[in-house]
């Protein structure tokens, strides 16, 4: 049986869509396995070596204020700024001080960011990836 937190992962977009302004739903790292996420979510990983940095608080307050277009795009927010923690996705990724990483559902890290980014960045990026434009292209056929 999955731990819930990959349930909450997975049903996260379909949650957010669930007839009110959805809220940002962000995972500590120490929480969600990476490998439970192919195919599923796009990870979006903050990191940062205190959650004190303003560059991370700055970042996490960006992503709050427009949820539902990372939600569009089967974003799952994955956060981490505690280095001494050692999670899974730090030690994959190696970030240094603050970092914005977004992987594709594949896992592979298609951007990395030293400084905080909008949602409207994020979502026009996003929507350049080749599998967000086949998904995109599945679900309205005529476009």
């Amino acid at each position: 049986m999955k731990p819930l937190h990959v349930l909450l992962a997975a049903l996260w977009p379909l949650m957010a869509g669930a007839g009110q302004a959805p809220e940002l739903v962000a995972f500590p790292a120490t929480e969600i396995a990476l490998d439970a996420q192919m195919f599923v979510t796009r990870p979006l990983l903050v990191f940062a070596d205190s959650p004190d940095d303003p560059n991370f608080q700055r970042q996490m307050d960006l992503l709050a204020r427009d949820p539902a277009a990372l939600a569009d795009r089967d974003v799952v927010v994955v956060f981490d700024a505690n280095p001494e923690a050692r999670s899974e996705w730090r030690l994959k990724f190696r970030p240094r001080g603050f970092s914005l990483v977004l992987l594709d559902k594949d896992l592979q890290p298609e951007i990395r960011k030293p400084l905080p980014w909008d949602v409207r960045e994020i979502a026009a990026a996003i929507d350049k990836f080749p599998l967000r434009r086949q998904e995109v292209q599945e679900r309205f056929p005529g476009r």
